[in-house]
């Protein structure tokens, strides 16, 4: 795993007339071994992340953030709405227990109500809007309304016929909760919050989908969907769900209000029924998603006007219930390294750490096992690669397989080769990654320590003098254990490489 992650933030385009674009994080708890308040905030300080969004308003989450600058959305959880939508006092007492209490030392900038209340709580969907007015109406009374807005987050199946996007209504039998809260939104300055999740679309629609339409690759013309209504052309899932919402809203008679969405993301792993699942889309969508929103490019309905997301989520949560994808949307390890590393060149202001000039050879995703062996044995040999942390008892002994061993030893030779061109190629088996495939306490030459050190893997060369000319039997991978451990996702400067 790599040891920095290129993150993001806030950029230069406007959602509104007068709020910039920003990506932001959200933060799930449902984790075994939780981070404390004091570390979440310092990871979030270390990758310059500027925008959370919380699913409760956790008084020691919320002691943490004071005085970051951290812009904070807290949520009322749904099972607290019935009470706040049918009682204005303790709307009240909610607000200035979880909010007035907390500024302006923590900067909360807005309120979620709830969470896909229509399609997870529906018996509270009668009240939903009461409850929205109710914490209004206390953040005016504490002159807060102004700093903070008010909004809940829709599921987008909560959109019917989304495509093509100019036919796009919401299910009229939420119409008398609709129309009263995007009347509130409007009234009120604030946005309409949309969970998106192409993920979901592309696996549920039977291969109708492309999967590098759901993951922002680029397109030829003739793959763009077309609306039929509108001639507007469409490379991605992610703008056809958002113009569905903006042109279900002026269905509705509503065209000026905005869009935030509170959830977007790509699982990193999942079981044997979900097989794109995997750290190479994860990368892909949410690195290509973040380019994409601070590029400020739009959507075809609305170009140049970029849409804030929040990417669920920061870390991986082992608690949840459901399919192994259900725990792998995170960012981070609850130890806080990356899941992988995310490259945003071309992407306007970049955050933290840019490690595009960091790279390291790796085995090549199904390289023949035997071509790998022999490559191995090479590097160890003829090749002059220190192979002796791959002995048994040594740091990078496990996993003991041909992959592990071999990328292992093709990137000491690359890194003692100062990366020179054509050394990290091995008879095509070896491929170039951004990704530091570092494990535990197996630390690969040319990576980062956790200390921000430089790992020099020239040190670890045997000298030209050496006259060992084989790879001792121990280095080799156990026969019959090959498995694709190392996961290849190399990023070329100014692009993400697919």
């Amino acid at each position: 795993m790599a040891v920095f992650m290129l993150l993001f933030l806030l950029l230069v385009s406007a959602v509104s007339g007068d709020e910039d674009a920003f990506i932001g994080v959200n933060i799930g708890t449902d984790i075994s071994d939780m981070p404390s308040p004091t570390e979440v905030v310092a990871l979030l300080k270390a990758q310059s992340i500027r925008y959370v969004r919380l699913y409760d308003a956790d008084r020691a989450m919320l002691l943490a953030l004071a005085n970051t600058g951290i812009h904070v959305t807290v949520s009322v959880p749904n099972d607290q709405l019935l009470g706040i939508g049918q009682s204005n006092a303790t709307a009240a007492n909610w607000v200035a227990r979880n909010i007035v209490s907390h500024v302006p030392a923590t900067n909360i900038t807005a309120i979620a109500v709830g969470s896909e209340v229509l399609n997870a709580l529906p018996n509270a969907g009668p009240i939903l809007v009461s409850a929205l007015k109710f914490i209004h109406s206390a953040l005016v009374a504490s002159n807060l309304d102004s700093q903070i807005k008010v909004s809940t987050p829709h599921s987008s199946s909560i959109i019917l016929d989304s495509f093509p996007p100019s036919q796009a209504f919401f299910n009229r039998s939420w119409d008398p909760v609709m129309v009263p809260l995007l009347k509130f939104l409007q009234s009120t300055g604030s946005y309409l919050m949309l969970n998106v999740y192409p993920y979901y679309d592309y696996i549920q629609s039977n291969g109708k989908i492309p999967l590098d339409y759901a993951l922002f690759r680029p397109l030829p013309p003739n793959k763009e969907a077309v609306d039929a209504n509108t001639l507007l052309h469409y490379t991605n899932v992610f703008d056809a769900v958002v113009d569905a919402a903006y042109f279900a809203m002026s269905y509705l008679n509503f065209t000026n209000i905005p869009i935030v969405v509170t959830e977007s993301g790509w699982p990193s792993k999942g079981d044997s029924s979900e097989p794109d699942a995997i750290v190479d889309n994860a990368n892909t969508y949410n690195s290509n998603l973040i380019k994409h929103v601070l590029n400020k490019t739009g959507t075809p309905k609305h170009p140049r006007i970029a849409v804030s997301t929040y990417i669920y989520e920061l870390y991986n949560e082992d608690l949840r219930t459901g399919p192994d994808s259900e725990k792998n949307w995170g960012l981070f390890d609850a130890n806080g390294i990356p899941v992988y590393t995310m490259h945003l060149t071309d992407a306007g202001t970049v955050f933290a750490n840019d490690t595009t000039n960091q790279t390291f050879c790796v085995a090549k995703r199904g390289a023949d096992p035997k071509m790998l062996q022999a490559a191995l044995d090479w590097a160890c040999g003829p090749g002059k690669v220190d192979c002796s942390p791959l002995l048994q008892g040594h740091p990078c002994y496990e996993p003991d397989n041909v992959v592990s061993h071999s990328t292992y030893a093709f990137n000491a030779y690359y890194q003692q080769m100062s990366k020179s061109p054509g050394t990290c190629d091995f008879k095509g088996v070896a491929s170039i990654t951004t990704t530091d495939p570092s494990h535990g306490s197996c630390r690969f030459p040319g990576s980062f320590g956790k200390n921000g050190t430089l790992f020099n893997g020239t040190s670890l060369a045997p000298s030209l003098n050496d006259t060992n000319s084989g790879c001792p039997p121990q280095y080799h991978g156990r026969s019959g254990s090959f498995t694709t451990s190392v996961i290849i996702f190399a990023l070329l400067l100014g692009a993400v490489f697919l």
